[in-house]
C-alpha cells in the first residue's frame, strides 16, 4: 500500500513538470494626453526678483519745541490728509502770538497818530508856521513806525503758524507705519515724530546682471507678480537705471513705477519680467510635457501607439508654457498630461486631447 502511494506521487510530480510555463504578459498601456507642438510669437524678457518700496515714506518731525499732550494715532492705523496725529502743548506758542498781537495794535495805533502829525506839519510847513527840518522829523518817525509794525506783522504771522503747528497732521492718505512720540515726550524742532508710508504709488527694485544692461532701456514694458496676488499681472515700465553696479551683488538697478491695485505693500517681493522684444515663430510646449531623463531635458514624441524620447533645449516660460529652442520643429504629437511616467518605447493610450493651452502673455497665433 505505501509503495503503490509513492509511485502515484510520483506521476503526479512527473505531469507537473512537463507542463510549459505561463506566457509573461506584457505592461498594459499608459494612460496620457497628448498635444501637438505649436509655433507662436513669443515675447522675449529678463527676469529677477525685485522689492517694493513706498514712493512717499517721510517722517514726520515736530515743527515747534514744546511737550506731547496728545497722541491720537498708532502704529498700523490707516489715516487721511489733514487727521490729527499729535498734539503738543500750545501755550507758549499762543502766548507771543498775544504778545505780537498786541504789539502790532500798539504800532498802529502809533503810525495811525504819527500820520495826522505829518499831515498837520505840512499844512504848517505851507503857511511858513514852522521849519521844514521840523516836517521831516515828523516824516522819519513814522516811516520808522511804518517799518517797525511791517517788523511786527511778520512775527504775528510766525507766531500764528507756530499755534498751528502745535497740531501735527497727516499729510496726505496713508498708513502710520511707526510712532516714535509717547504722550508726555518733549521734543525739539525737527525731532521725528512718525514714520508714515502712502502705498497708492509704490516703487520696484529690481537687479539685473550686469551683462543684461544693453538689453534693458528705460521705457520698456515691465510685468510684474506679486505673492499677494498670484494672478494678477501689474503693468509697468522702466523709469530709470541707476549709473553703477552694485559693489555687493554685481547687478545692475532697474527702477518701475506703479500704481497699488490694492493688494501690495513696501517692503514686499515681486517676479518681474522686463519685455525687451518678441520671437515671431517660437516653437512651445506645456510645461507639463517636459520632463528630466537621464539623456537630459525631453519630451515624449507619441508614434504608433508608443512613445518616443525625444532630448530638447528649453528657453523661456510663461503662463504655463515652455519655449523649445531645439530638438522640435512644430506640429509634433507629444504627451502631455502623464509625460513623466514614460520611458522611451513605452506603449501609450491616448485620452481626449484637452483644449489648447492658453497662450504665453503677448503672444498671438502664427496664421
Amino acid at each position: 500500500m505505501r509503495r503503490a502511494t509513492l509511485v502515484y506521487l510520483a506521476v503526479l510530480l512527473l505531469a507537473a513538470c512537463g507542463e510549459k510555463p505561463a506566457e509573461k504578459k506584457g505592461a498594459p498601456p499608459t494612460l496620457i494626453t497628448a498635444t501637438q507642438v505649436r509655433t507662436t510669437a513669443l515675447e522675449v524678457s529678463e527676469r529677477t526678483l525685485g522689492t517694493l518700496s513706498a514712493v512717499k515714506d517721510p517722517s514726520i518731525s515736530a515743527e515747534i519745541a514744546g511737550k506731547i499732550i496728545k497722541v491720537a494715532v498708532r502704529s498700523g492705523e490707516a489715516v487721511r490728509k489733514g487727521q490729527l496725529l499729535a498734539r503738543i502743548d500750545p501755550t507758549d506758542a499762543e502766548h507771543q502770538a498775544s504778545a505780537d498781537s498786541g504789539e502790532i495794535a500798539r504800532l498802529t495805533a502809533l503810525l495811525a497818530q504819527q500820520e495826522r502829525v505829518v499831515g498837520r506839519q505840512s499844512e504848517l510847513v505851507q503857511k511858513n508856521f514852522i521849519s521844514k527840518n521840523a516836517l521831516d522829523d515828523a516824516v522819519a518817525q513814522r516811516d520808522a513806525l511804518n517799518s517797525q509794525l511791517t517788523s511786527a506783522r511778520s512775527r504775528g504771522s510766525l507766531s500764528r503758524r507756530n499755534v498751528g503747528k502745535t497740531e501735527v497732521v497727516a499729510p496726505f492718505d496713508g498708513i502710520v507705519e511707526l510712532q516714535i512720540a509717547s504722550l508726555g515726550d518733549y521734543v525739539k524742532l525737527g525731532d521725528p515724530l512718525f514714520r508714515f508710508v502712502a502705498n497708492d504709488r509704490l516703487r520696484a527694485d529690481l537687479p539685473f546682471p550686469e551683462s543684461a544692461a544693453p538689453r534693458i532701456k528705460v521705457g520698456m514694458p515691465v510685468r510684474l507678480l506679486s505673492p499677494l496676488a498670484p494672478d494678477t499681472p501689474i503693468d509697468a515700465v522702466v523709469e530709470d537705471i541707476r549709473p553703477t553696479v552694485g559693489e555687493i551683488n554685481r547687478a545692475i538697478n532697474v527702477i518701475a513705477r506703479l500704481e497699488n491695485p490694492g493688494a501690495l505693500k513696501g517692503g514686499g517681493s515681486v517676479d518681474a519680467a522686463v519685455i525687451t522684444g518678441q520671437k515671431d515663430s517660437a516653437v512651445v510646449v506645456p510645461e507639463q510635457s517636459v520632463v528630466l531623463r537621464p539623456a537630459g531635458t525631453v519630451v515624449y514624441l507619441i508614434v504608433d501607439g508608443k512613445a518616443m524620447q525625444q532630448v530638447v533645449a528649453v528657453g523661456s516660460k510663461q503662463r504655463g508654457m515652455v519655449e523649445i529652442t531645439s530638438g522640435l520643429k512644430g506640429g509634433e504629437t507629444i504627451a502631455q498630461d502623464g509625460a513623466g511616467f514614460l520611458s522611451n518605447g513605452a506603449a501609450v493610450n491616448v485620452k481626449e486631447t484637452p483644449k489648447t493651452a492658453a497662450s504665453p502673455a503677448g503672444e498671438k497665433k502664427q496664421q
